[in-house]
């Protein structure tokens, strides 16, 4: 069994004892969390429903790992022959959760 789930504006597949890097939640290791907003579920026996845009009574429940930053991505400009050189770097902040369940 495995959902298609929407969390802070990504779609991630899920699948249980997965674990999935997501975009910071903002909540403390060990907390418990549930996502509801289900846009596929599949389940063993090949039924496949698709949400409407959700699927409905569908959730899947995760437990946060770690909040942590990922690697640092250089982000440099340069116009030629104006002297215009900018050099900038950027760690993305993530969170490690691991799936418990998904339930229809």
């Amino acid at each position: 069994m495995y959902a298609v789930v929407d969390i802070k504006g990504q779609q991630v597949k899920a699948t249980p004892s997965a674990r999935l890097l997501v975009p910071r939640l903002g909540l403390e290791p060990g907390t418990e969390v549930t996502f509801e907003g289900v846009l596929l579920l599949a389940q063993e026996n090949g039924q496949v429903q698709v949400g409407a845009p959700v699927v409905p009574g569908a959730r899947v429940r995760a437990r946060v790992l770690r909040e942590f930053r990922g690697p640092k991505v250089i982000v440099f400009k340069k116009r030629r022959r104006e002297g215009y050189r900018v050099k900038r770097g950027h760690r993305q902040w993530y969170t490690e959760i691991e799936v418990t369940a998904v339930e229809a």
